[in-house]
């Protein structure tokens, strides 16, 4: 287990190295970054003045290398348009994300679990279809097209929910519902394969030869090895949720990381844009690293490798 867990975290720091490579050079490289941020109508000298304040005119390694240095310890720079740093406008706005992503992975387990475990046990019964058809609309159903679909319907004619904001008690059903529908896809489709595969082991086959009731083999042989990807898988989808909710929550207004970013890249206030990106990549690096850890805890296979 040892060795697993010194490649995951081998791995996790070679993704934030290619992480910070991308996000350094993601403002470079379609040309001049004063000439992007600041507005169409400055003026030459205030272009090259703002290229001294921030940089810019130093060679493209001693850039790269003080924003790594800066990056390390939460230092993004000012946001240009708000005018104070990044990292607090980052660490405002994370309670919002993390609240709606927690929401929306308790929606996507409390439904698809349930759903994938009882379609893998009775396959071809009119759950498992439920189960399948719910599988196959997280993968194919657009977020914002539902989005708007639901607004239409539960907002603006039932009047149920509220259209926009986080002022109410339920205004985070709707945008958390869109945005657990593709984790709830994925979840029905991985439990239901993975129940399906593990009810023709031969342990499952023995367990039968020995009398044992179905629902003893179910709930101690099948439910508990159906587990083991479930807990990598859903500990990943919440880092996803987190760094994904970009369009859910411009079309609900909610006032996460997902809207900020939507605004920065609007107004061209790249520090924070970039201050964002690196943010949530780290929170989907560390939980990735978490499911590794936990996989190899409640995995016997890689616990005594």
């Amino acid at each position: 287990m040892q060795r697993h867990i010194l490649n995951s975290l081998f791995q996790a720091a070679l993704v934030l190295v290619g992480v910070l490579v991308l996000v350094f050079f993601m403002v470079r490289a379609t040309g001049d970054p004063a000439t992007l941020m600041l507005a169409r109508e400055a003026s030459p000298e205030q272009v090259a003045a703002f290229r001294e304040k921030m940089g810019f005119n130093r060679p493209l390694p001693v850039q790269f290398v003080d924003f790594v240095r800066r990056a390390v310890v939460g230092d993004f720079g000012d946001s240009l348009h708000y005018r104070q740093p990044a990292i607090e406008l980052i660490l405002e706005r994370m309670p919002y994300s993390v609240y709606l992503a927690t929401v929306a992975l308790i929606m996507a387990v409390l439904i698809a679990v349930p759903l994938g475990l009882l379609g893998g046990s009775l396959p071809g019964s009119p759950v498992d279809w439920i189960g399948r058809l719910i599988g196959l609309a997280g993968q194919t159903v657009p977020p914002f097209w539902l989005a708007l679909l639901m607004i239409l319907f539960f907002a603006v004619e039932l009047r149920w929910f509220p259209t926009s904001g986080s002022e109410r008690w339920n205004s985070v059903i709707m945008p958390a519902f869109v945005l657990s529908l593709g984790t709830m896809g994925r979840l029905v489709r991985l439990t239901r394969s993975a129940v399906l595969e593990i009810m023709g082991e031969d342990y499952i086959r023995t367990a039968r030869s020995k009398g044992l009731q179905p629902r003893v083999i179910f709930f101690k042989h099948a439910l508990r090895n159906a587990a083991i990807p479930l807990i990598s898988v859903t500990t990943v989808q919440f880092g996803y949720m987190l760094g994904g909710a970009v369009i859910v929550e411009t079309v609900f207004a909610w006032p996460g990381l997902g809207t900020l970013t939507a605004e920065s890249i609007g107004r061209r206030d790249f520090p924070l844009v970039q201050g964002v990106a690196v943010f949530t990549s780290v929170v989907v690096v560390a939980l990735t690293l978490l499911a590794d850890v936990f996989y190899a805890v409640v995995d016997p296979r890689i616990r005594y490798d």
